[in-house]
């Protein structure tokens, strides 16, 4: 896998941004008066931590024109260091579209968190390739990685061929392509044999693979690991099988990862990871981490793989990184880990947590 050199950008997504509103203090959705507002996505948050340690981002997107929750979403990414581009869409009324809202507690103890998504009208449902000027994001401009996501990648019919289109150029001008599977079962029903075709496309595309078994199976029909087995041992290799067979099907792409994670309680959880880089394997094993908010960990992950491999470091700090940076997003209420420098992310990893003075 190499990357291209002398790029206006080092990372690129597509995404459809919207708003996840979170009760103060832990408490349930059902019962709080008082919450917090951030702008937020799946695939958003994967350019985070590269965006705080100093590389260029961008997101692909679409807006509502005139709206305040607009205006909000590019506020943030501008405050996170995330350029935009996207097209302006007329609201059409109050019945026309909107940007998503994610309403989300965190839980606590053995209350599990609950997430409740609302995304009638959603902007980002009508995004098309022809918003962008592809050959010049990916020719004259560069980029070094394009990210893409299953949530996107499956929002709606014109999402999905989106996507198609915007691999297939970024590939066609030497761009490296990761791909997160993040399988919904909502967003698939009734379009299964449609989105099975086109998710196998922008694997068979991809040079970075990233799921865990749910993802693998569902989204590509891979065999995924048996159930069972005495120990996380046997987990791990279980896992390790599953991504042999994922490289035999997609046999364009060197790199294939997946979380492991055990919830103990909504504050509590083991944090692991399997990846198999240029033919050799590595492998976190699970850790009990402090959890604040567990939304955004798997993200986290994928945000501090791939600024790991953009530095252009061996493989085996491209797994460490990743885990440290999605354990570090489980200390925060936003769905993002924002690192304050490299050197943060590299204490967690050794389990450090000594004031920095």
């Amino acid at each position: 896998m190499k990357l291209r050199e002398n790029c206006r950008y080092d990372l690129m997504t597509v995404t459809s941004m919207g708003v996840r509103i979170t009760p103060a203090d832990r408490q349930p959705v059902h019962t709080s008066r008082l919450y917090s507002m951030q702008a937020t996505s799946a695939e958003s948050n994967v350019l985070n931590v590269s965006a705080s340690l100093g590389l260029r981002t961008k997101v692909l997107t679409r807006f509502v024109a005139d709206s305040a929750v607009a205006a909000f979403i590019k506020g943030e990414l501008r405050r996170r260091n995330i350029e935009f581009e996207g097209k302006e869409v007329d609201q059409g009324g109050p019945w026309g579209y909107r940007h998503q809202f994610n309403i989300a507690d965190s839980g606590y103890g053995m209350r599990a968190p609950r997430v409740l998504n609302d995304r009638a009208g959603e902007v980002g449902r009508g995004l098309s390739a022809a918003d962008f000027d592809l050959d010049r994001l990916f020719g004259e401009e560069g980029c070094r990685i394009l990210h893409l996501s299953g949530l996107i990648a499956a929002l709606s019919e014109e999402a999905t061929q989106c996507c198609l289109e915007v691999a297939r150029a970024a590939k066609k001008h030497g761009t490296v392509l990761s791909f997160d599977m993040n399988y919904r079962a909502s967003f698939w029903k009734g379009r299964q044999e449609e989105l099975r075709r086109s998710f196998s496309e922008i694997a068979s595309l991809a040079d970075i693979l990233i799921g865990n078994e749910e993802d693998f199976q569902l989204a590509l029909g891979i065999e995924g690991p048996p159930a069972g087995g005495s120990g996380i041992q046997d987990k791990i290799d279980g896992f390790k099988g599953m991504i042999e067979r994922v490289r035999a099907a997609y046999p364009n792409a060197s790199v294939f990862a997946t979380t492991l994670r055990e919830a103990l309680s909504a504050n509590s959880h083991e944090w692991g990871a399997v990846m198999l880089a240029e033919g050799e394997w590595h492998v976190e094993p699970l850790r009990e981490i402090p959890v604040l908010d567990r939304i955004g960990g798997g993200d986290g992950f994928v945000s501090g793989m791939l600024y790991a491999i953009l530095k252009g470091w061996a493989p085996e700090k491209w797994i460490q990184f990743g885990w440290a940076t999605g354990a570090l997003a489980a200390t925060v209420l936003e769905d993002y880990g924002t690192p304050a420098d490299e050197a943060q992310v590299w204490s967690i990893y050794k389990g450090n947590a000594r004031v920095v003075r």
